[in-house]
């Protein structure tokens, strides 16, 4: 279903709800450059942290199709959750865990309260940024205390250049990128102003040194594309 959300005026900030739910697939695909990229990046290194009776944990999993991804190309029993507080997106997940018969584990709760088992593999695509800065390094560590030894925190940001002037040009650049998707200059003003405070980028700086502040031992950047940027961080 095409994204057409913000083709008409906007009422309220940027939430996700059963409209954006609708279209949340081909949102991501006309919004975010590269993603079906990230995608298989994030999936490559993730098979890669899976040790015996593995655990991942995909926060903010919107329709699930990450891990059902992941799950088509296990060779070993992994329990895979998807975990997102939005119930309309999780409404959309289930429709096609039903479709593939997927073994995958929805759950409908905060990612911040979430009472966590071990596990291998954390991922989280374009969720941290819409924590609440104050509150977002509380999360980092309950993730990094949930993951085994060695184990990854993958996820993807939308991220801020620390030049004004390059950051500016790194917009531009991308609103470019959704004009050739076929957004017009009206729905992607409409789109910014809906998520204005809602979604707080850090820069690439910001998210490694966040990272290494509570629990891991190393993060690095494995795949960019301007103002967007998928992590690795180990524990």
């Amino acid at each position: 279903m095409k994204d057409k959300v913000f083709e008409t005026p906007i009422e309220k900030q940027f939430e996700f709800d059963a409209d954006v739910a609708a279209v949340f697939d081909d949102m991501l695909e006309r919004s975010v450059p590269f993603y079906k990229t990230s995608q298989a990046m994030s999936k490559a290194l993730a098979l890669k942290y899976l040790g015996k009776n593995a655990r991942i944990y995909d926060l903010g999993c919107s329709t699930a199709s990450l891990l059902l991804d992941i799950e088509r190309d296990l060779d070993q029993e992994v329990e895979l959750i998807g975990l997102d507080n939005a119930e309309a997106m999780l409404v959309q997940a289930q429709k096609k865990l039903e479709v593939f018969n997927s073994k995958i584990e929805l759950v409908h709760g905060d990612i911040l309260e979430y009472e966590y088992k071990e596990c291998d593999v954390m991922i989280s695509n374009y969720t941290l940024q819409f924590i609440r800065p104050l509150i977002r390094e509380t999360l980092v560590q309950k993730i990094s205390e949930a993951l085994h030894v060695e184990g990854a925190f993958i996820f993807s940001e939308k991220v801020i250049s620390e030049d004004k002037k390059l950051n500016k040009e790194l917009i531009d650049i991308y609103y470019g990128f959704k004009k050739e998707q076929g957004y017009s200059t009206y729905e992607i003003m409409q789109k910014r102003e809906a998520l204005e405070n809602v979604l707080v980028p850090y820069s690439e700086a910001e998210n490694i040194e966040m990272a290494k502040r509570n629990g891991f031992s190393h993060c690095e950047v494995v795949f960019r594309w301007a103002n967007f940027a998928t992590f690795i961080a180990i524990k």
